[in-house]
């Protein structure tokens, strides 16, 4: 059964974007089809990601009425497909964002797995995301300010009725200052699916116009990914193997 997964975080700049296209193409690397859906209209960046940052129709488009969702469907080289939204500052009147619902079921019927990349926050953007959602992942930062601006972010989703799945913590360094995962945990009151540590090959690939895992297989960050999503297709067994020389040289 297709699943909406939404990727939320109670502030900007903790890689949630970059979680979502790494996850959806994680997904997609594990044989899922996947669309992964530019759901931040205020402030896109999925279309900037992946190369594609002007497209001829956008959700934006689809959200207003003057477009069909099939029509906003874009795919990658790598394969995992996309829905891009607009940058123009134009493309945001006569917007209804809790559309988003409705065109979320219609693309339960085109892929395995909807991505969401929400609005940070807790605005209109990001409840629209979060009512469309089978399930909400929050990403944090290992800092208390990104901590506690996610606890807001798990406290409304509840008030809407729903809970989030758990927490993926990005950007983590092992440094002293840094939260220590248990305490995060209890923090939120949320399990942790996964931790991704800081790479300096995440800006890179943003420059190669392609996913983390695709550009930089091998990294950690991208390690890090596809055992995530190997949790979320329930391969909860799954390793990534690291060879002799990788551990040697770190």
């Amino acid at each position: 059964m297709a699943k909406i997964i939404t990727i939320s975080s109670g502030k900007g700049g903790v890689g949630k974007t970059t979680t979502s296209i790494n996850l959806g193409s994680a997904l997609n690397w594990f044989g899922k089809d996947v669309i992964v859906v530019d759901a931040n209209l205020t402030t896109p960046n999925v279309g900037l990601h992946l190369g594609a940052p002007m497209v001829p129709v956008s959700l934006n488009h689809v959200l207003s009425g003057r477009a069909k969702i099939s029509d906003a469907i874009y795919e990658h080289s790598s394969g995992t497909r996309i829905i891009p939204s607009s940058l123009s500052v134009k493309e945001l009147r006569n917007l209804n964002p809790e559309a988003l619902s409705d065109v979320s079921k219609k693309l339960k019927k085109m892929a395995d797995y909807i991505i969401l990349d929400s609005a940070a926050g807790l605005g209109e953007e990001a409840v629209a995301s979060f009512n469309a959602a089978d399930e909400i992942i929050l990403v944090t930062n290992p800092e208390i300010p990104a901590v506690t601006d996610a606890l807001k972010a798990s406290k409304l989703i509840e008030d809407l009725g729903k809970k989030a799945k758990g927490v993926i913590v990005t950007r983590v360094r092992g440094v002293k200052g840094e939260m220590p995962l248990s305490n995060i945990a209890d923090m939120l009151e949320l399990p942790i699916i996964g931790v991704v540590p800081e790479d300096a090959n995440v800006p890179q690939s943003v420059v190669c116009k392609d996913a983390l895992i695709h550009a930089f297989p091998k990294s950690k960050a991208s390690r890090a990914y596809r055992e995530i999503a190997a949790k979320l297709i329930g391969k909860n067994d799954y390793k990534e193997r690291v060879g002799i020389w990788e551990r040697f040289f770190g």
